[in-house]
């Protein structure tokens, strides 16, 4: 510092350096001060929907699960019975002739006769097609309650005690065996009293004796 300036002010040298300690401290501490005040740029965030795809992931898909249940179409429900593979009670679809019923309940047996039954006409719900069977006097005619083909001469009720094997084969729901098993009974017991002693027959249950007991007689 110059002796002028010394002098004028009548400072000592110690005091002045420590004058411009102070200065310098003060210096460093406002361009600090400047520079951290001093206002950033700053980036603005990345979308989500930016994002780029990672190589080899893939989107997630709907959850499996079964699809929507559709309605079921109109349906109907028949009884096929006599002279086919598999008698029952068939569901079918609304518009369904004679000829598919029997081809659902598996077909007609080797040998029926289907002279007089009509293969082509539209099923109705809740009838019975019966195949095969003769029908009991004053019986319904061929409709909707009930449809015969190769019904026994006569159409009577078969005798119990006097038809063959055979012909109660021919009876529906009655195959071969449990043909046999109604002629047994009927040697052993000497003949049938009544419809009802078909009860006791070995494979006649109730509800095939039902449909049993207005076509036969003892």
């Amino acid at each position: 510092m110059p002796s002028w300036v010394r002098l004028r002010c009548g400072l000592e040298p110690k005091t002045l350096a420590a004058l411009a300690v102070v200065l310098v401290l003060g210096v460093v501490l406002a361009a600090q001060h400047f520079r951290a005040g001093r206002p950033e740029p700053v980036r603005a965030p990345q979308l989500v929907g930016d994002v780029p795809p990672v190589p080899g992931a893939t989107r997630p898909g709907p959850s499996p699960g079964p699809p929507p249940a559709e309605e079921p179409a109109g349906r109907i429900v028949v009884d096929v019975s006599g002279k086919v593979r598999r008698p029952g009670v068939l569901r079918l679809p609304a518009g369904s002739r004679v000829a598919d019923a029997l081809r659902a309940a598996g077909g007609v047996r080797t040998g029926t006769d289907l002279t007089g039954l009509n293969r082509a006409r539209v099923l109705m719900d809740g009838e019975q097609v019966v195949v095969g069977v003769p029908q009991p006097p004053g019986g319904p005619a061929p409709g909707p309650q009930g449809l015969t083909g190769g019904g026994a001469p006569g159409g009577g009720p078969l005798s119990l005690n006097t038809a063959t094997v055979e012909q109660l084969d021919t009876l529906p729901g009655v195959g071969p065996v449990l043909a046999q098993h109604i002629a047994d009974y009927r040697t052993e017991h000497g003949g049938f009293r009544s419809v009802d002693e078909l009860r006791e027959v070995t494979g006649i249950g109730d509800r095939r004796f039902a449909d049993l007991r207005p076509l036969v007689r003892p």
